[in-house]
Formats: structure tokens, sequence, C-alpha cells
């Protein structure tokens, strides 16, 4: 008889066990950002909602700012980095193809033995992260650290009008692990592979190779593109996320979206029916759009604020480049 391949056992559910942030210490306001663009104050809020943003300053490297975002976390979620399995982080601001930032990042919190792989899916990316950490978790056992973590202002163009002012730096994680019950549900997820060229690398790596004097990679995309794309599919994708919960808008206590635009938050909230009673996140007032980092930095947001609570049952919803998407249905920690 043939032998059989041993399948691993891991635990009945996963959930979120703990929340942490990293915001950097340099606040940049509305009337820096427009130092080399023809905006103002008055449109950046009437057009997204953002006052301020963080921009890192050079000791607040990748690895840095997810240390200190992973170590809250960590231990919110009472364990210790040896606990950690498996590290996940989301980002392409990491100016490295190789290795992944997550193999620093496990190293610098003293995982050392955990696995270690980045997921580059834009400002999807970190949704992404959760539900591979919740089917690792469901498969295997063990605890993963999630890390949404980015620094935009490296690979954004100060000139470009469209892109200067909107986006922060910053990092945001959370740990996910056994449940007995059930705190991650099922994921929507999917791209518009059609559209990928929405938001996009300005030239590839290796035109600097062919082209030592072209202008660095900067971050490009076509803002009212994007902005329509997500007012009326993503609606769409975050109620069946919710349905494929096994719930109703109703039911939830937190929507927890990408913050990329207040007036597209906005929008959902009312496409999905949402009652008033629900906590919006709306982070990209004060960090505004960062990423990966923006749902786990907004999640910790709204938690610290008191506007939800431990055990509330939350949508998060990412989108972003690709034109990617992920959305869940989780329990806060």
């Amino acid at each position: 008889m043939k032998a059989e391949i041993a399948v691993p056992m891991g635990a009945p559910h996963s959930r979120i066990l703990g929340v942490g942030a990293y915001r950097p210490r340099r606040i940049v306001d509305n009337a820096e950002a427009c130092r080399h663009i023809d905006s103002s104050d008055e449109w950046i809020r009437a057009r997204t909602g953002i006052v301020t943003r963080r921009w890192a300053e050079p000791d607040e490297t990748l690895g840095v700012m997810a240390e200190a975002a992973a170590l809250k976390a960590i231990a919110a979620a009472g364990i210790t980095p040896h606990d950690v399995t498996c590290v996940i982080a989301a980002t392409f601001t990491h100016l490295m193809q190789t290795p992944a930032i997550a193999t620093e990042i496990a190293h610098r919190i003293g995982a050392e033995q955990a696995a270690g792989f980045d997921v580059s899916a834009g400002c999807a990316g970190f949704v992404h992260g959760v539900v591979l950490a919740s089917d690792a978790v469901r498969a295997r056992g063990g605890h993963v650290l999630v890390v949404g973590v980015e620094r935009m202002s490296d690979i954004i163009d100060l000139t470009d009008r469209s892109t200067a002012f909107i986006f922060g730096d910053g990092a945001g994680a959370v740990v996910v692990g056994p449940s007995q019950t059930p705190g991650i549900g099922p994921a929507v997820w999917g791209a518009d592979g059609s559209q990928a060229d929405a938001i996009r690398q300005s030239v590839p790596w290796n035109t600097l190779r062919d082209d030592p004097g072209h202008p660095f990679p900067a971050l490009r995309q076509d803002g009212q593109r994007v902005f329509r794309w997500a007012v009326y599919e993503m609606a769409k994708v975050a109620t069946r996320a919710v349905e494929a919960a096994g719930l109703r808008a109703e039911d939830l206590d937190a929507f927890i979206p990408h913050q990329a635009n207040e007036r597209i938050i906005d929008s959902m909230t009312k496409s999905m029916g949402l009652p008033s009673r629900v906590a919006v996140a709306k982070d990209i007032v004060t960090s505004g759009n960062t990423s990966g980092a923006s749902i786990p930095l907004a999640m910790d947001a709204v938690l610290a604020a008191g506007d939800a609570s431990s055990g509330d049952t939350a949508l998060l919803l990412g989108y972003g480049a690709g034109l990617s998407y992920a959305a869940v249905v989780a329990t806060l920690p």
C-alpha cells in the first residue's frame, strides 16, 4: 500500500488577537504638501478629506516602523515573539526586490524561526495578508503576524498634482491566532487586471539600469478612474463579504475600509445601507492614504478612540493597484 502524506492539523477557527500601530514623528499639513503643486488646503479637504499626513524621517525605515507596530500587536495579543510562526508583510514600498522585508521584521522582533514573506497587492495587501494568515492558522495552528507597512514618501513625485498630497507613511500590525469560535469570515477577493494601468509605477526598475539619468520611478494613478471604480464596485464587494459571513449590514459594529478618500468611504457607507450607529473609520483625515498600512492603522485608531470595542464585528475592505480588492468580516481584538 502506498504511504499517505500526513495532513497538518490546525485550529478549528481563527481570529485577530491584537493590533498595534506606528505613526512617524513628522506631521505634514496640506500647506506643506502643496509647496510644489498648484493646489490648496481647501481643495484637498473638499476632494479627499485629508488634513494632515505623516512622512517618515530617514531613521524611520520600513523595518523600524514595522517592528514598533508588531511588538505592540504581539503584546496586545498576550503572546511573545517566540510564539509567532509566520510573518506576512503587506507592502509595495520595500525598494529591495529581495529579500522580503518580512524576514527582517521577524529577525527584529525575535521570531527567529518564523516563516516570512511579502504580499504585493497595493492598498489591498493587508486584507490579503489577514486572509492568508487565517487560512494558515486553521491549517497549521500557531500565530501569524500580519504587518502593513509603507513609506509612500519614497515613491511619490512631489510635483505630481494627482498624487503628491494624498499619501502618508506608517505601519500597522495584527496577530492572527487560534480560536474556538469563528473570528474571521470567508474572503471575497479578486482583481480587474484590465485596469491595471490605473495605478502604476511610472517606469520599471530596469529603466534606471538602461538609462541611469532617468528620474527615479514614482507612483502614478488615474484618480478619477480609480474613484469611479471604487465607488461603484467596492460597495458590491463589501456587501458580498457581509453576506458570505452570513450577516446583514445591520449586524456590523464597525466598517474599516482602506483609507483612500473620505468621499469614497461616505459613498460606500451610503450604498451599503449601514446604520448610523456603525463606527466608520476615517483615519484618512490625519494620516492620509497609507496604502497597505491604512486598515490596521485605522483599526487601531477606532479602538483607541472608543468608537469600537473588543469583540465588535467589523468589515475590513482593501482595494487598490491591480486593480485588486479583498474584503472580510472579522471580530475586533
